[in-house]
């Protein structure tokens, strides 16, 4: 090849040349060096390289064992830039075995490699085709996967084994309330004062519900709510409870005061309502109970389930907790019946804290709406805020699917505004019995377990959606909230296995839990409650 350049630097002439030998020549006469002659030196530089580019790439693309003398000095430049393809190009026999549906081969488990180390070391001594690679290789993969399907499945039986189970604290701390109560006058006071009975029909003031069985995580909602009220004078928390825990619950109350916010403890026996006779939460439990035990078979059956994945196999052993069996879990839907003087309330989760002053809640427009709620399919966090009825709701279901949308926001529990004189005017309790009786019929495969479907399908139609900062989730089952960003919430949420009252709470969370308890306090001394 020859490149024949003119003594003006005008033009450029190449002579293609037939052997490894020819270089090019240059003709330039002596003259002095100008601006223009440097900018056309710059110009013809340019395309050299681009030239030379063109070149070495044609010869690396076409495989060529000879190559121009061009494209070979690009490739003697920078071999690791110009190395052949095909010499890190994967077998096509490796994918095709790795895309096998199952292992043609099979081989018994102990002849599997048990690490990548043992794996290596096989490859190096025995240098093996191939497809025995592929298949070595798929298969200690796999046998890895069954592992870890496993261990994840004995860690969620052991954290639903955990939450399902009465810690020793909390045990301890009910008896000797329970004790307190029944030797203590001080610990049997009328809640609240007489003087401030009128408070608890007063639409004017703001009333909270909370229903627990659990007299710790009432303190701390209590606490909390009262800690961060602008006017705790107008704060009215009426505490709902079951008979075993009525004793506790009303000592514990009796002996720490949140004065001057006005405390009621009741239990279910003492509302007029569910004392008449026949109450439809309590023969749906009954039946619900009953249909669990024969179709479900318990957290064995549960874990011997092979075919399912470890997420859902997580999902059914927490619907498994005795809270989604509780009472106070459904009690809710009997709201109106419960306050029949109220026009306005705020529901509180047990397993919540206050962080903020809640009275702005009471100034929300509902729009004619029941239930104002958080949705929890819009949000930062993906993880937590991604739920929709289809998360809930088997859409498999021909009852599920001619009646809602898969892909409709779903809400949250835990802290509600509810407008009870707008509830009074809808059937949602009827509708959340015809449903429960209809997944009864239907072997219990209209909804995961739990009582969040049942009450999305009720409350259909008649939430309105509030602002999330004044409810965030999630902190009883992931880690990815910080707790900077929890901070910022008006109510955290425990939802979730992890309780803060538990063992196997996040620890980085549980602070913004206990610092509501009073370590120094006798009964939580006692019990070895601590921080």
């Amino acid at each position: 090849m020859q490149l024949y350049i003119s003594p003006s630097m005008r033009q450029v002439t190449v002579f293609p040349g037939k052997g490894v030998r020819e270089f090019i020549k240059v003709k330039v006469t002596s003259r002095r060096l100008s601006c223009k002659m440097l900018i056309y030196s710059l110009l013809f530089l340019t395309f050299l390289l681009r030239f030379i580019f063109v070149l070495t790439a044609m010869d690396t693309i076409e495989g060529e064992t000879r190559c121009s003398s061009l494209g070979c000095i690009g490739k003697r430049l920078d071999p690791r830039m110009w190395r052949r393809l095909d010499s890190v190009r994967v077998p096509e026999e490796i994918y095709q075995v790795l895309e096998e549906a199952e292992i043609q081969e099979a081989m018994p488990r102990a002849d599997v490699p048990q690490t990548l180390e043992a794996f290596v070391a096989e490859m190096k001594s025995n240098r093996s085709d191939a497809r025995t690679f592929a298949l070595r290789l798929k298969a200690m993969v796999s046998l890895m996967e069954q592992k870890r399907r496993v261990a994840k499945i004995q860690e969620y039986l052991y954290r639903h084994v955990a939450s399902s189970s009465i810690p020793k604290p909390l045990h301890c701390l009910a008896l000797r309330l329970a004790q307190e109560h029944s030797t203590n006058a001080g610990a049997r006071l009328q809640l609240p004062a007489p003087e401030r009975v009128p408070a608890l029909v007063d639409p004017g003031l703001h009333h909270f519900v909370l229903a627990s069985d659990n007299v710790l995580a009432a303190a701390v909602v209590a606490a909390s709510l009262v800690a961060n009220a602008f006017r705790p004078a107008a704060v009215v928390l009426h505490v709902i409870t079951d008979r075993k825990t009525y004793a506790p619950m009303q000592a514990w109350f009796s002996l720490h005061p949140l004065a001057p916010a006005v405390v009621e403890v009741k239990a279910l026996h003492h509302f007029d309502w569910f004392a008449r006779g026949r109450v439809p939460v309590m023969e749906a439990m009954e039946r619900d109970r009953a249909a669990r035990s024969q179709f479900r078979g318990g957290s064995s059956a549960i874990v011997a389930n092979v075919s399912e994945k470890p997420i859902v196999v997580a999902a059914k052993l927490q619907a498994l907790s005795p809270k989604y069996h509780s009472v106070m879990n459904h009690i809710r839907i009997h709201l109106p019946e419960l306050f029949p003087s109220l026009t306005k309330i705020v529901f509180l989760d047990d397993d919540v804290v206050v962080q903020a002053d809640l009275s702005p809640l009471w100034d929300i427009d509902l729009q004619g709406n029941v239930n104002g709620a958080v949705e929890t399919c819009r949000g930062a966090d993906k993880f937590v805020m991604s739920k929709r009825l289809k998360n809930y709701l088997n859409f498999s279901h021909p009852f599920i699917s001619e009646n809602f949308d898969p892909h409709e926001c779903a809400w949250a529990y835990g802290m509600n505004v509810f407008d009870l004189d707008a509830w009074r005017k809808t059937n949602i309790s009827v509708t959340y019995y015809h449903w429960l009786q209809k997944n009864l019929e239907s072997d219990l495969s209209l909804w995961q377990l739990g009582t969040l479907p049942p009450g999305l399908i009720a409350f259909h139609g008649h939430v309105h959606a509030i602002d999330p900062y004044w409810h965030m989730l999630g902190l009883g089952y992931q880690e990815n909230t910080t707790v900077a960003d929890a901070e910022k919430a008006a109510v955290i949420h425990f939802n979730g296995r992890a309780k803060p009252w538990l063992d196997i709470a996040f620890p980085e969370m549980r602070p913004l839990w206990t610092k509501y308890l009073d370590f120094s306090d006798k009964f939580i001394r006692a019990c070895n409650i601590r921080a």
